[in-house]
């Protein structure tokens, strides 16, 4: 069984590929999603990232804001 902190590096994992498949740095990210009405610092985004540890709705929203719509949890 896989403990919380493997979790996190799962999703961390999916957010940082996302972003990389789409050419998106944390800067733009940030400035996408301030179009959305969500204030997020690339400072702040490269925390959350960094550690892991943040919300599904913060996982939600950066991945609306790069235009995925689907989401692969492993590549079988």
């Amino acid at each position: 069984m896989a403990t919380d902190k493997e979790w996190q590096d799962r999703v961390k994992g999916l957010l940082k590929a996302e972003l990389k498949r789409r050419n998106v740095s944390y800067k733009q990210l940030a400035e996408r999603l301030q179009a959305m009405g969500i204030n997020e610092t690339e400072r702040n985004i490269n925390n959350k990232i960094s550690r892991g540890g943040f919300s599904a709705a913060f996982f939600v929203q950066c991945l609306v804001s790069v235009g995925c719509k689907n989401v692969y949890l492993s590549d079988d």
